[in-house]
């Protein structure tokens, strides 16, 4: 029997502009300091930029969603991270070779399968674990909001067994044996986070939480000091 992943991103749930989308290094600066940095780029332009970005209303009936469509049980593994690339370990060591994959982003590597060549990231670790027959098939179902396109993956998509789904067309009853969880900071808003943990929560099962620390948004007790050190981030 497969040994499934079901490997969650949180962006799948965040709506904003394209202008907003970008690649971004996953370090401690990009998950908390470029929020302040792109907070007051946006308040030069007269922008507020918590009107940027929006949470989808789907996020409140997910998992009952999922368990309509798959089988959880109480000893499936549940696991939070802030980096998406950690999903790669997590199948690898729970013996996992399918993933369902819900997430604005395909993370099958952006340069065709030469970046498959690179190391383990946020960007490619399916494409990884495909190339590496650590899984032998894929279901991405995309977020409503994500700007790609499955033609974007066409060399990978020809070289394996990937298959873009939607809620109506993926199989029943498939039985779940391992949950990731990602943040993906560089790229959800530090005022979702209180949601974000409140999601996690929302499996009703126990989780093992790696580097994924609520992030501090205040605005309003900024300093002139502070502001000219985020503004350098």
């Amino acid at each position: 029997m497969d040994r499934c992943l079901l490997s969650v991103d949180w962006d799948y749930f965040i709506y904003t502009k394209k202008e907003n989308w970008g690649s971004y290094i996953e370090n401690s600066k990009n998950v908390n300091s470029i929020w302040y940095k792109r907070y007051f780029q946006f308040k030069q332009q007269g922008r507020d930029i918590q009107e940027s970005f929006q949470l989808s209303p789907e996020v409140e009936d997910f998992w009952d969603k999922v368990r309509n469509k798959f089988r959880l049980s109480n000893n499936t593994k549940v696991y939070v991270s802030d980096s998406h690339a950690l999903s790669y370990n997590i199948a690898k060591d729970n013996g996992c070779t399918n993933v369902y994959l819900f997430d604005a982003h395909a993370d099958l590597g952006y340069n065709g399968l030469p970046s498959l060549n690179f190391e383990i990231n946020c960007a490619n670790w399916l494409g990884k674990l495909l190339k590496d027959r650590v899984i032998y098939k894929v279901n991405i179902i995309y977020s409503p909001f994500t700007v790609e396109n499955p033609e974007d993956f066409k060399q990978i998509n020809n070289a394996f067994n990937v298959k873009y789904s939607t809620w109506d067309t993926l199989p029943d009853n498939v039985e779940i044996s391992t949950i990731h969880i990602c943040r993906s900071g560089a790229w959800t808003p530090p005022w979702y986070d209180d949601k974000f943990f409140k999601f996690v929560e929302g499996t009703g099962l126990p989780f093992e939480s790696t580097g994924c620390s609520p992030r501090k948004w205040d605005t309003r007790n900024i300093n002139l000091s502070d502001q000219i050190t985020y503004m350098m981030a």
